[in-house]
């Protein structure tokens, strides 16, 4: 469904306000504290909803989450550069975050609009832009993080990856599927409004 640059600049905010409020530890909503990191998903939705406009929506998204970042470590008094999660891989978040807008950007692209097909196609980008968010991401921090104790081993790294796997899997997909929902919803509310100007003519 093609978007005015109004639509699209409306969904961009919409989707920053939401990582927002979910990526900080302790937002300015105190009652959704408890709501977990959308950031993941956001990603994926952004590349959906906004393909054609990643030369802007993704760069400002990406800034966004490293701003989110370093606000809220800084606001515990820390150095955001010593912290536990900050190392040379905090950089893999890039190829790790664009991966998840790929695949929701060549969903876009080749999808056939509310039909099974599209479901279908919906779950493997879907899961395969995720599963490669979830090696860069994992595997840069297990390997390059001086968080991570010495000796390392890839027994070690496999039994980390299946600790995070499910809780990282059911988050991402929680939102995406909040996303499909409004999506779906969208599309139906406009077919309906086009058909009522139409045989209103």
């Amino acid at each position: 469904m093609p978007k005015t640059s109004t639509q699209r600049l409306g969904i961009f905010v919409a989707l920053a306000v939401v990582m927002a409020a979910t990526r900080m530890h302790h937002s300015i909503l105190h009652h959704f504290d408890a709501l977990p990191d959308a950031s993941w998903g956001i990603f994926f939705l952004a590349g959906f909803w906004l393909r054609g406009a990643g030369r802007w929506a993704f760069p400002l998204l990406m800034a966004e989450a490293v701003l989110i970042d370093y606000l809220v470590i800084s606001g515990q008094g820390l150095d955001f550069w010593s912290h536990y999660c900050v190392s040379p891989a905090y950089l893999a978040l890039l190829p790790a975050y664009f991966s998840l807008w790929m695949g929701g950007s060549l969903l876009a692209r080749y999808q056939v609009g509310l039909r099974l097909q599209t479901l279908g196609m919906a779950a493997v980008a879907f899961l395969a832009s995720w599963a490669v968010c979830y090696l860069l991401s994992n595997g840069s921090f297990y390997w390059l993080s001086d968080s991570v104790p010495l000796p390392r081993s890839m027994a070690a790294w496999s039994a980390n990856m299946a600790d995070w796997y499910l809780p990282f899997l059911q988050t991402t997909a929680l939102y995406v599927g909040i996303g499909a929902v409004l999506h779906v919803l969208a599309t139906q509310v406009s077919r309906a409004l086009s058909g009522a100007a139409h045989s209103s003519r």
